[in-house]
């Protein structure tokens, strides 16, 4: 997504569950991993190329790495690892086809559900075979970022690649509303889970509230 959705929808999820200190370290360290040292040799960043068990184990090391340094005096680390884990999460629902599997399940008679009544952890969506996520096509993914390059490198694009398949802007069209509304709350859901691990102590000292 670009970067300030994630910025958006960063402080959306979580401007009342952290600090401000807390929640603008989160944010740089979420909108970081966008920057070009991240988008080469990291599909587990953004869960690209199917790399979904990359990306799953990613999402937990970031989780240690919260619980690590916790426990130890400072929270600065705890904060930048948040912030990694949730930009992952919040390009899942960007980067693959989950947001046309949740809508194809859930329309009635052709309507859509309203953005909002997305569930972005919806198992049997999740665990399908038939999910899969964008592929990254050197060099032609590249000149579709170049907007005077954008339709020669989309008539070029197979279907599955990023090009075609991302929902990192409005301008891709009404489905990146209800990425966005996933990404919000799988931020929220995922900030849930640390509430869950962490014991009262380490939770206050993450939120610094």
């Amino acid at each position: 997504m670009l970067t300030y959705v994630h910025k958006e929808m960063t402080s959306e999820a979580l401007s009342t569950c952290v600090s401000r200190s807390a929640l603008e370290i989160i944010t740089a360290a979420n909108i970081k991993q966008d920057s070009l040292s991240g988008q080469f040799g990291h599909d587990e960043y953004h869960f690209d190329n199917n790399a979904f068990d990359k990306s799953y184990r990613y999402i937990n090391e970031q989780r240690g790495f919260i619980l690590a340094a916790l426990l130890s005096p400072g929270v600065l680390s705890a904060w930048i690892a948040f912030g990694k884990l949730i930009h992952t999460v919040q390009d899942f629902y960007a980067h693959s086809n989950y947001v046309s599997m949740w809508l194809d399940a859930h329309s009635n008679n052709g309507a859509p559900p309203a953005p909002s009544e997305i569930d972005p952890v919806q198992k049997d969506l999740l665990e399908s075979p038939s999910l899969h996520s964008s592929k990254v096509y050197f060099p032609m993914d590249m000149f579709y970022f170049i907007p005077p390059l954008r339709k020669i490198s989309l008539a070029l694009l197979p279907r599955d690649s990023h090009g075609w398949m991302n929902l990192d802007s409005p301008k891709q069209g009404f489905k990146f509303d209800y990425a966005r509304a996933a990404a919000i709350k799988r931020t929220i859901y995922e900030f849930g889970i640390l509430e869950k691990l962490l014991t009262p102590e380490m939770l206050t000292k993450f939120t610094d509230i």
